[in-house]
């Protein structure tokens, strides 16, 4: 019996079945079309043969909560510091920098100071992060929640992507081991599970209450993964929600943690977009944690809490710097010490991420001198956020099957659509679920990348689609209603 030699030692069926089962649909096949028709608009036109030209001008890239990609103009603040931090000769000509680039006095010495805590970008830094960065990190907490935060329990990572694969390796120890996930959730949840070859156990959001927690459903989801043999071990909590806008009311974050005690869960605390909110103010579950231990001495003082952080969101938006960080409250101390242990293994986050976090937490304050536009930027930033989420909220409101909650925050809408069963029936011949199929269609129509609903997981019989608000202006807005009326027409019965 003869075979052919084999010609590499990797093929599909030999590698890691996990790295194959793991599902990211926010860089799914979507995103992917939208990066080829971006690529044949930077042709130019006319396109050159056999392409036939695109029905759009511009690509939106609705997809993914990447803010500059969008064109979020950076902090003026954070970059003139960053621009010292890697080249340290233009300390040379302070001078030059005041008055031909607009460089203020307090610009310099943030940058003087970087430098002695770190010495060089270039260098690493100690595994869990420059220690003053960590004060800075801690003080803001302390500002923000009214108690005190230790930075030892500071951990500074490459975004927060990174802080939850680290704290989901540390607690995933065996295949039955589960954790709580809100639907709809970020992918990054369900797919890091999948690697760990862990149990991802479901609990759905209400959306009938703003896509608020619904604790019913959290212990029924509990109390059905444990009878099928999965060891639950955490609980995370997306606040404010991604995909869902949503801002957790202060109640919903106690009722949380009262569940997460009598449980004894870890809770992890996605908060990256706890600038971003419109409607009400953020509440976060550091503060929560610490007013309940204050009610009640004694009883919620074993609770384990790790809270997320990022520069990627908010008004800072430097996704590319990679930089966040995450604190750890009640874990045991042989436990953090091995989180110190695993964060070593990849030695240190960016640097360069490190610097940008110290600035976010420790922005330019009121009376010095890079205050005014520092605000003045932050400010429009925001402002220009929320008119465009209000916008995109209105005209969801006014198409036809389609409901959206108002938005409270997040760089998100997860409006629920209703595609016509000859729509639906269409998806089936061409291999797709109907909220992909939909996306699908919206996407060669428009030029606009939307996130169809399944990838963030939904209740069964609902379909929805996720798009963020950072797109310049109002006009792809309108490309939406515009092909929403058009593909409702088609399939209508």
């Amino acid at each position: 019996m003869s075979s052919s030699p084999r010609l590499r030692s990797l093929n599909i069926d030999n590698i890691n079945p996990h790295v194959k089962e793991a599902k990211y649909a926010v860089r799914g096949e979507l995103a992917t079309r939208a990066e080829k028709y971006r690529a044949r608009l930077a042709k130019g036109y006319p396109p050159s043969p056999p392409e036939e030209p695109l029905p759009f001008d511009k690509v939106i890239a609705a997809n993914i909560g990447n803010p500059q990609q969008l064109d979020q103009k950076p902090i003026t603040f954070f970059r003139q510091v960053l621009s010292i931090l890697e080249y340290p000769g233009l300390l040379e000509n302070e001078e030059a920098l005041k008055s031909a680039f607009g460089y203020k006095d307090d610009v310099i010495a943030r940058a003087k100071w970087l430098l002695n805590e770190v010495r060089s970008v270039g260098a690493y830094s100690v595994s869990q992060g420059v220690p003053a960065i960590r004060e800075s990190v801690a003080k803001f907490i302390e500002r923000r929640d009214g108690y005190p935060a230790d930075p030892v329990q500071v951990f500074l990572s490459a975004g927060a992507s990174s802080g939850v694969s680290t704290l989901m390796h540390i607690i995933c120890s065996k295949p039955e081991t589960g954790i709580l996930v809100p639907i709809p959730q970020y992918p990054l949840y369900t797919a890091t599970l999948s690697l760990l070859n862990a149990r991802c156990v479901p609990y759905y959001l209400d959306e009938g209450k703003a896509w608020s927690t619904d604790m019913e459903a959290i212990r029924d989801a509990l109390k059905k993964a444990k009878s099928e043999g999965t060891d639950v071990r955490a609980i995370v909590v997306i606040n404010p929600g991604n995909p869902t806008g949503a801002s957790l009311a202060a109640e919903d974050v106690r009722s949380v943690l009262e569940f997460a005690a009598e449980e004894k869960l870890v809770v992890l605390g996605d908060e990256v977009y706890q600038t971003n909110v419109f409607k009400g103010k953020f509440n976060s579950f550091k503060k929560g944690l610490r007013d309940l231990q204050k009610e009640v001495p004694g009883k919620y003082d074993n609770i384990e809490l790790a809270s997320l952080h990022s520069i990627s969101k908010g008004m800072v938006g430097e996704c590319g710097h990679r930089g966040g960080y995450f604190e750890l409250i009640g874990f045991d101390p042989e436990v953090a010490a091995e989180i110190v242990k695993y964060v070593s293994i990849s030695l240190c986050a960016p640097v360069v991420g490190q610097c940008l976090v110290e600035m976010m937490v420790n922005p330019p304050k009121e009376g010095e001198a890079s205050y005014p536009l520092y605000k003045q930027e932050y400010d429009g930033i925001f402002q220009g956020l929320q008119e465009r989420a209000t916008a995109l909220y209105k005209a969801f409101s006014q198409m036809e099957g389609v409901r959206c909650e108002e938005p409270q925050g997040s760089m998100y809408l997860f409006p629920t659509i209703t595609i016509p069963p000859k729509g639906i029936e269409q998806g089936k011949k061409e291999g797709r679920s109907p909220d992909e199929f939909y996306a699908s269609r919206l996407l060669d129509a428009t030029g606009v990348c939307v996130v169809p609903g399944s990838g963030f997981g939904q209740k069964p019989g609902t379909l929805h689609f996720r798009t963020t608000f950072l797109a310049p202006g109002t006009e792809w807005v309108g490309r939406i209603t515009k092909f929403h009326e058009k593909f409702m027409d088609e399939f209508r019965d």
